[in-house]
């Protein structure tokens, strides 16, 4: 079965910072690829040894990934 979940990756330092908001699971890497390849296998491995009641605790169905203005200064 596939699914598809939020991949949010962000540079930091030398590298990259990659997080599935909908599981609260985070990976890195140093380029974009690796930072979404490496994600993805931390998805996967969570899927094949985490219960059924931990999926269910931990996945939120809802994600919204917007941008907010806000006033600095």
């Amino acid at each position: 079965m596939q699914k598809q979940l939020t991949a949010i990756i962000e540079r930091e330092a030398d590298g990259y910072v990659s997080l599935c908001p909908e599981l609260d699971i985070a990976s890195q890497g140093n380029t974009i690829e690796e930072a979404r390849n490496n994600l993805r296998e931390a998805i996967e491995l969570f899927f094949e040894s985490a219960s059924a009641e931990e999926i269910k605790q931990r996945f939120h169905e809802e994600v919204y990934v917007t941008r907010v203005e806000v006033a600095v200064g």
